[in-house]
């Protein structure tokens, strides 16, 4: 497949690098010369030093004939203009990155479409609605919904206490048929396991599961359920005022922002927001706030180490729920390592949802998951695809791939090796970067 990215941010750098491991044809484009050398010293992709808003640069990079043309500059102006131009040009699908909530919304969705848009992208959006999600299921470092919740994906983090700790996946799978594990975080390493790996204290273990049994996963990794209420959020940034917004009035939610003008501007947004001006580093402000009577402490001031620490030091002020932003790469690890709870990174969710116009297969949704190498995918199959077969008992599935669920008729059910796959069905796989291009036999 041969993709144009134009911007080379941190959005559109994470996308190169992702893809080129996977033998896509990629032109990487932006007007900073000196940060395309360092890309290409790096990554195996051609470079093209341009401008967004120019027909002759856009012609340079090839947009005329780009399968997938991802525009995602800072700029969302210019990831607009790029996009209809290279659709004009002769791009068969393009994608723009947005800054303004106002795009998203359907009727002006529309309109972008017949200029040439086919898809637009607002990471602080894809950001907010995750942190809401982790607010409201307490017990997980992740959770996905598939086809409205259909199928459930549950990373938690399993603790000594755990019943299942040092069972196998086998005896997990005597214990409930409607739960299976199917990728397993540990340290570094991302494991998609077979029916002899242990679960290890210390390990994310990611469940597929129905919501009826969303609970039983709580019970046999040993998670306390508690009600959420009272939030605290670090930061007035854009992400902080989304989620602010998707929480609506049935929370009770502080906001501490450091900027006196951006607190003004977010205290005149919200009725029903509290925005405290100062800065939330400071032990005695969090204090005098409460932060020991938060349920939640959501860190998104744009800094990562800020984020981090903030997060550490309410969970040793008793907070039991907390949310970081961590965009720097180098600290997830550590970040996940201190158990500060869920992470969030703009990059992943910008990908994850740029990613399944890329896999050669029809793709319904996409996730790169924030703990983990693995990646999960909802393949949507067709008459002709090798999968429906067999039982996927019988099928030679890679080892490195994993199908957790399918989907049927509006019902979601976990797979196991006596499942057959039928046409019109919905199948949730988690693989590893290495079984990606393997599974398009089976669903292509």
């Amino acid at each position: 497949m041969k993709i144009v990215i134009v911007g080379a941010g941190e959005v559109g750098t994470h996308l190169a690098r992702m893809l080129s491991k996977e033998n896509h044809d990629i032109v990487l484009m932006d007007d900073d010369s000196e940060k395309l050398q360092q890309i290409a010293n790096q990554v195996d992709l051609m470079t093209v030093t341009g401008y967004a808003n120019s027909f002759r640069d856009l012609k340079e990079a090839g947009a005329a004939k780009a399968d997938l043309f991802i525009g995602v500059t800072p700029y969302e102006d210019r990831n607009i203009v790029a996009c209809i131009i290279a659709k004009d040009l002769g791009a068969k699908r393009t994608v723009a990155r947005v800054n303004n909530g106002e795009f998203i919304n359907e009727k002006n969705r529309e309109r972008l479409t017949e200029f040439g848009v086919d898809e637009v992208i607002y990471p602080e959006n894809l950001a907010a609605k995750e942190i809401v999600n982790s607010i409201k299921q307490v017990g997980t470092r992740e959770m996905i919904e598939f086809s409205g919740g259909k199928l459930i994906l549950m990373a938690v983090k399993i603790r000594e206490n755990a019943p299942i700790v040092n069972k196998t996946l086998e005896e997990l799978t005597y214990l409930n048929h409607d739960i299976r594990a199917v990728a397993i975080s540990r340290g570094s390493e991302t494991i998609i396991p077979q029916g002899r790996d242990y679960i290890k204290d210390g390990d994310i273990v990611y469940f597929i599961t129905t919501r009826q049994y969303q609970n039983t996963i709580f019970e046999i990794a040993g998670k306390e359920i508690f009600g959420i209420r009272n939030i605290m959020i670090l930061g007035g940034s854009r992400i902080a005022q989304k989620t602010a917004e998707r929480l609506g009035d049935q929370y009770n939610v502080k906001i501490i922002e450091i900027d006196k003008d951006r607190s003004l501007k977010v205290a005149d947004k919200f009725e029903n927001v509290l925005v405290i001006h100062g800065d939330g580093r400071n032990l005695d402000l969090l204090k005098e706030e409460r932060i020991d009577k938060m349920d939640a402490f959501v860190a998104v001031t744009g800094n990562s180490e800020t984020n981090i620490l903030c997060c550490h030091l309410a969970k040793q002020m008793g907070v039991k729920r907390t949310v970081a932003e961590v965009e720097n790469f180098d600290f997830m690890n550590i970040a996940e390592n201190m158990g500060i709870g869920s992470l969030i990174n703009k990059k992943l969710l910008a990908a994850s949802y740029i990613y399944k116009y890329t896999v050669g297969a029809d793709v319904a949704n996409a996730k790169c998951l924030t703990a983990s190498d693995a990646e999960v995918f909802e393949f949507v199959v067709k008459k002709e695809c090798k999968i429906t077969e067999k039982p996927l008992k019988d099928i030679s599935f890679p080892d490195d791939a994993k199908i957790g669920g399918i989907i049927r008729n509006g019902k979601g059910f976990v797979a196991t090796g006596d499942s057959t796959i039928q046409e019109g069905d919905l199948v949730v796989v988690f693989t590893l970067p290495s079984g990606i291009k393997k599974l398009e036999k089976f669903f292509k």
